[in-house]
């Protein structure tokens, strides 16, 4: 049975708005992958010059998996969607996936350092033919 958009719904552009919630909409598209919701950061972007959007977002790195989903089918879904909204805005958006990165206090998102365990790995040399 499918439903009809409830077309009064904060999340989509209203003709009286100049851009639509972004963060919530992301929030709600996002969180229910996330094993810690609390963990997802969020900065948003808005040129109101080029009509552009820049949405990046940050979780701990033991969610990613559940974000992308198998061949990335989630986060393709989660950006498709944004598309639609800021496209029925008149905007151009783009999400951007950050891994295990905070938000600062000025509320921009800062890189942790990446530990690795193990040293990047090495291709074995050529055989040589002849």
């Amino acid at each position: 049975m499918q439903t009809v958009p409830d077309l009064n719904s904060p999340l989509l552009p209203q003709p009286s708005s100049t851009s639509p919630d972004y963060d919530r909409l992301v929030r709600f598209l996002v969180q229910p992958f996330l094993e810690s919701p609390d963990s997802l950061r969020i900065d948003c972007e808005i040129s109101p010059r080029t009509s552009r959007v820049l949405i990046r977002l940050a979780f701990e790195g033991e969610d990613k998996g559940r974000v992308f989903g198998r061949g990335g089918r989630n986060i393709q879904a989660v950006r498709t969607v944004i598309q639609a909204v800021a496209q029925a805005a008149g905007q151009l958006a783009h999400l951007e996936v950050h891994g295990s990165q905070s938000m600062g206090r000025d509320g921009i998102l800062e890189e942790k350092p990446q530990q690795s365990s193990r040293p990047p790995a090495r291709r074995p040399p050529r055989p040589r033919s002849r």
